[in-house]
């Protein structure tokens, strides 16, 4: 008996970072964000937890924590990550 789940699919273009979302910004392989810096995923605003090993790609693995939502975080390709195409100046 084979199953059908298209019903539980998830479409591919929901996975895939908005650019336009964000006019301006790069994605994480042209500039690689640091912990605690703000990012925009597919899922959303985030920030970066930590940064990590590479991925298949030869971009790194970044730890993300959405802003709204659960707060659980999650990890992503920085491929598929958008950041300002500067760093954003911390008052310290």
């Amino acid at each position: 008996m084979t199953m059908n789940n298209s019903a539980r699919r998830i479409e591919r273009d929901s996975l895939t970072v908005n650019h336009e979302a964000r006019p301006g910004w790069v994605t994480a392989l042209d500039r690689l964000p640091s912990a605690g810096e703000e990012v925009f995923c597919a899922a959303g605003a985030g920030m970066v937890v930590r940064v990590l090993g590479r991925t298949g790609d030869g971009g790194r693995l970044l730890e993300l924590k959405l802003t709204e939502g659960d707060g659980k975080p999650f990890f992503a390709a920085a491929s598929n990550v958008l950041v300002r195409s500067e760093p954003a100046l911390v008052a310290g």
